[in-house]
This record gives structure tokens, sequence and C-alpha cells, in this order.
């Protein structure tokens, strides 16, 4: 996540409980997190449509992909 924003010339983020807002991470940075993440599982991941519109925080990026990684 850190790598993405301060490629875009943002800060890295600070704390977890820091809002995607606040640290300027949008949907399209998303994405390429769960591309990243995919490469390094070297699968792909479901990704439960309802759960990532509840997401708000760094923590619960952290969370969802934790959760993502154990389902697949």
């Amino acid at each position: 996540m850190d790598q993405i924003l301060v490629r875009q010339g943002k800060a890295p983020v600070v704390s977890e409980q820091d809002e995607l807002r606040g640290v300027g991470f949008r949907s399209l940075d998303f994405s390429e997190l769960a591309l990243r993440v995919e490469r390094a599982a070297g699968r792909e991941l479901n990704f439960d449509a309802a759960l990532m519109r509840s997401i708000r925080t760094v923590a619960d990026v952290l969370n969802f992909f934790e959760q993502a990684l154990q389902n697949a």
C-alpha cells in the first residue's frame, strides 16, 4: 500500500486506523494492490463485494486481504 501511495507522491500510511480518503487511497489503488497480492500469492482471489463496500480504513484493507487469502 505504501509503495503505491509513495509512487504517486503521497505520504506513506502512519496508522492502520487511517481512513483511506485521508491517505488518498482510491479504488484504482485498491485494484492495483489486489493485483499485487494475487501475484504474490500465485493465485486469483475471490473478493466479497459486500465486504469491499465496507472498507474504510487501512486496517480494513489489511483484514480484507487476509480473509481473501484464507478463503482462497
